[in-house]
């Protein structure tokens, strides 16, 4: 078997909670690492999605850690951005507990992502969010 544990470091995007409005994006440094994976886990929704009730979940990353910006379908992989950094959309039902890989290919040093909540949402739906840091300037990662 190859180490991967040595070379790769891990950072909460959105913390693992049942959520029914906005979350509070943390702020990922990426500095000393070259490339990054953000794994989104979603379980079953809380409530039918719709048009009108939905969950939007928006990639902005930046230079300074001040302004950002967001993303756009150049700085990932694994999906194509619409418009406004939404990585993926909750608007129709989710019966079934869902993993999304999405690729950081971006040339900025910071990430945050947002579930933004958008109508009536009574019920939570469970989320989780992790950046995977990889090929690190210095390794093996701590």
């Amino acid at each position: 078997m190859k180490d991967i544990f040595s070379d790769i470091g891990l950072a909460i995007a959105i913390p693992s909670a049942t959520y029914a409005a906005d979350n509070t994006p943390a702020a990922i440094d990426l500095r000393g690492f070259n490339s990054a994976v953000i794994a989104l886990s979603i379980g079953v929704g809380g409530i039918t999605f719709s048009a009108s009730n939905k969950i939007e979940f928006v990639l902005t990353h930046s230079n300074d850690g001040v302004t950002y910006e967001a993303v756009t379908t150049d700085d990932v992989q694994g999906v194509t951005i619409a418009s406004g950094g939404i990585i993926k959309a909750l608007t129709a039902a989710h019966a079934a507990a869902s993993l999304t890989k999405i690729g950081y290919v971006g040339a900025k040093r910071y990430l945050k992502l947002l579930a933004d909540f958008s109508g009536t949402h009574g019920t939570g739906t469970p989320i989780s969010s992790l950046v995977i840091k990889g090929h690190p300037s210095l390794a093996p990662v701590a």
